[in-house]
C-alpha cells in the first residue's frame, strides 16, 4: 500500500461514517463506534458510527457482564531486530504516522502489547548475546539494541507508555552451553545445546541485568519468558530445555534473582506450541512446573504458539490450573500458509489467533514480526525465509506497505478492548458468527465478531440498556464499543 493510501486509511481510522439499518427499530441518541475489515479489502479497517435502537426482537445478542472470565492485558506483535530495521529505513514522516496508526489509542488501533529478544532472534541482524564473551561482568548492550530496537521503542512508548513488553531469549550465551546435561561438554553452536547447570545463576545475572539495562534507557520490561521454543533444537538461534530444566532454572536461580533484585517482572513458562512439538514426556510442561511449589510461586503463568496442535490445549491447561494465566505469545504468516492472501487469511487468523485464544482463557495475543520487508527479511541463514510480517514495506522505496491478515485480527481486538478490559458472558451467536464481548475499565462494552459465511449475517446486540443492530458483510471482522 503506497503512501498516498495510507494516508486514506488513518483517514478512515479517525472519520465517521454513519450507518443506517432498516431492519432495526427506533434510533436513540446513543451511539456505537465500529471498525470493519472485509476479506476482499471493502472495507478497509474502516471507522463507521453506529445508533442504538430498542431492541426489535427476542433474538438479540445478550451480553451478561456478571459472567466473568480472564482480565486482558494487551495485543500486539513482535518488534524484532528485523521489523526495527525496517521502520528506521523509513522517513521520520512516514514512521512515526504508521507507528502511530498501529499503537495510538487516539489516532489508531491501540496495539498495547510487544514482544522483543532478549540477545537476538531468527529475525535479527546477526548472530548475538548480550554477553558474547565468557564472564557475566561482560555483559553489554549490543549495536542491534541500540541503533535499532530501543530507538524505535522509545518513538513507540513516546506515542503510547502503556505499551507492555514481553522478552524472551532464542538463546543463552554460547559459553554456557553444554552438548547434553550427562556429559556436558562445551557446545560452541548458535543452534540447539543445552544450559550447564553450573551457569544457573550467572544466567538469571544476565536476565537480571538486561531488564536493568533497558529501565535505564526508560523502557519497562513487564515480563519474560525463560526460553522461547525449549522444545525445538532446530531454530537458528536456540536452546533446548525440557520442563524439569526450566523448572530447576526458574526455581533455583531466576526466581530468586528477579526477587533479590527487587524486580515486579511476570515469569511466564514454556512458550511453545500446543502439542508440546510430540516429545515424550513433555506433554503439560507448565502443569509439571507448577507441581513444585516453590517453582510455581514464581510463575505467573505460560505461553504459547500455534505452529503445531490445537488451541483446545489452552482450555485444558486453565481447567487445570485456573490460578494461573495464559498468554499467546507467537504465530506466524508466510508462504506456506498463503500468507498475503486476506481472502484467505483473514477468517481462519480471525477464528485460531485472536477469537480462538481470548474465548480461551489468554490474556494476551501477539503475533510474531510486525513489518518484514518485500523479500521477507531482512533474515538470516538458517532463520525462517519464507515468512511475511503483520505488514510488509516494499523494500525499493521503504514506503509503500501491504497490510496483512495478522495486522487486522491484533487492531480489530485491540482498538475496542482496552488493557484491564474483562471478558464476559455472551449468548449465542448467529450462524457462522464468531464474537468475544468485554466490559473495558471506563465502564465501556466491545464486541469483537466475524462473519464467516458467504453472505451478509445480521447482528443485534444488548447490554440490557442498548442495543444496535449491524449488517456484517460476508467474509468479514467487526469490531464495537459503545458506553453502558
Amino acid at each position: 500500500m503506497k503512501t498516498s493510501k495510507m494516508n486514506t486509511l488513518l483517514s478512515s481510522l479517525c472519520g465517521c461514517l454513519l450507518l443506517t439499518v432498516s431492519s432495526c427499530t427506533r434510533e436513540s441518541k446513543d451511539t456505537v463506534e465500529a471498525y470493519v475489515t472485509t476479506n476482499n479489502r471493502s472495507k478497509d479497517f474502516a471507522k463507521e458510527v453506529v445508533k442504538t435502537q430498542k431492541a426489535a426482537s427476542d433474538t438479540c445478542i445478550v451480553l451478561n457482564p456478571s459472567t466473568r472470565y480472564q482480565v486482558m492485558d494487551g495485543f500486539g506483535a513482535a518488534m524484532t531486530g528485523s521489523t526495527c530495521y525496517n521502520l528506521l529505513q523509513m522517513s521520520a514522516e512516514d514512521r512515526h504516522r504508521f507507528l502511530e496508526e498501529t499503537f495510538s489509542v487516539e489516532k489508531g488501533m491501540g496495539y498495547s502489547y510487544v514482544r522483543i529478544s532478549i540477545g537476538c532472534s531468527d529475525f535479527s541482524l546477526s548472530e548475538y548475546t548480550c554477553c558474547d564473551e565468557p564472564g557475566i561482568e561482560h555483559f553489554a548492550l549490543q549495536p542491534e539494541e541500540k541503533e535499532y530496537v530501543i530507538p524505535v521503542l522509545k518513538e513507540m512508548l513516546a506515542i503510547n507508555p502503556d505499551v507492555k513488553i514481553l522478552g524472551s531469549p532464542w538463546t543463552c550465551p554460547k559459553w554456557m552451553k553444554v552438548n547434553n546435561l550427562t556429559e556436558r561438554k562445551p557446545y560452541d553452536s548458535w543452534t540447539s545445546g543445552q544450559l550447564n547447570p553450573s551457569c544457573y545463576k550467572a544466567y538469571a545475572t544476565y536476565f537480571v541485568k538486561w531488564v536493568e539495562a533497558f529501565r535505564q534507557e526508560g523502557i519497562p520490561i513487564y515480563a519474560v519468558t525463560p526460553q522461547n521454543e525449549p522444545l525445538n533444537r532446530g531454530n537458528s538461534a536456540s536452546l533446548y530445555m525440557e520442563w524439569k530444566e526450566e523448572q530447576a532454572f526458574v526455581r533455583e536461580a531466576l526466581g530468586p534473582a528477579f526477587k533479590q533484585a527487587g524486580l515486579n517482572v511476570k515469569i511466564y513458562a514454556f512458550d511453545h506450541n500446543y502439542n508440546y512439538d510430540n516429545v515424550e514426556g513433555q506433554e503439560d510442561y507448565p502443569l509439571r512446573m507448577y507441581d513444585d511449589e516453590v517453582t510455581a510461586a514464581f510463575l505467573t503463568g505460560a505461553a504459547y504458539h500455534n505452529y503445531c496442535g490445537n488451541r483446545e490445549e489452552l482450555n485444558d491447561i486453565h481447567t487445570q490450573r485456573p490460578d494461573k494465566e495464559l498468554i499467546f505469545t507467537e504465530t506466524s504468516i508466510g508462504m506456506w500458509n498463503d500468507g498475503r492472501n486476506l481472502e484467505y487469511r483473514l477468517m481462519e487468523d480471525m477464528r485460531e489467533v485472536a477469537l480462538g485464544t481470548v474465548n480461551n482463557w489468554c490474556k494476551a495475543v501477539i503475533v510474531w514480526n510486525l513489518m518484514l520487508d518485500s523479500e521477507r527479511g531482512p533474515n538470516r541463514e538458517g532463520g525462517c525465509r519464507s515468512c511475511y510480517g503483520a505488514v510488509d514495506i516494499d523494500r525499493t522505496d521503504y514506503a509503500t506497505i501491504t497490510r496483512n491478515s495478522h495486522y487486522y485480527v491484533i487492531g480489530h481486538l485491540s482498538a475496542v478492548v482496552r488493557p484491564g478490559a474483562v471478558r464476559i458472558g455472551i449468548s449465542q451467536a448467529p450462524l457462522q458468527v464468531t464474537h468475544a464481548a468485554f466490559e473495558n475499565p471506563d465502564g465501556t462494552y466491545a464486541d469483537v465478531a466475524m462473519n464467516e459465511g458467504d453472505t451478509a449475517r445480521r447482528l443485534e446486540v444488548t447490554d440490557g440498556k442498548h442495543t444496535f443492530c449491524y449488517e456484517l458483510p460476508a467474509k468479514s471482522v467487526a469490531s464495537f464499543r459503545w458506553k453502558s
